[in-house]
């Protein structure tokens, strides 16, 4: 997480938003590249070790892998359980709080699966628009 100083326009305004914006203090929760996936996992499989998340997370790397549950542990989404036992267990689990996100994240998938089509289509329709405009520039010797 960067760090800004407390004083400066941009933290003062991300403060305002997330004390009083529901929907600017929710992105800043979930928000980012791994919190959705490590939320979604834990919401389909309930609990996982933290090795099983880390090969579910293709790309992520150890450090960050650690500092989003360490944040979501810390933002009350998600709980740590360390099994006394050797070598060491441990397991990440929702909260009640994280559970209560279900809804949201499945609106947000369903959303997401019906525009990625739409927008595959729109960049293929530009394309196939802009092929049959060269193609008529190149018939017509326009270029």
């Amino acid at each position: 997480m960067e760090n800004r100083k407390e004083s400066s326009t941009n933290s003062i305004n991300e403060a305002y938003w997330n004390k009083n914006c529901g929907i600017a203090h929710t992105l800043s929760l979930i928000g980012g590249r791994w919190k959705i996936n490590i939320l979604s996992y834990l919401l389909n499989e309930n609990k996982l070790r933290y090795n099983e998340l880390r090969k579910r997370l293709v790309g992520i790397s150890e450090r960050m892998l650690i500092a989003k549950l360490k944040e979501l542990e810390k933002d009350g989404l998600v709980n740590r359980i360390v099994h006394q036992q050797v070598p060491p267990k441990v397991e990440y689990e929702l909260t009640e709080l994280g559970t209560s996100l279900q809804e949201i994240l499945y609106l947000m998938d369903k959303w997401g699966e019906t525009n990625l089509v739409l927008s595959a289509q729109a960049i293929t329709d530009e394309k196939d628009s802009f092929y049959e405009k060269l193609t008529n520039a190149v018939t017509q010797n326009i270029i």
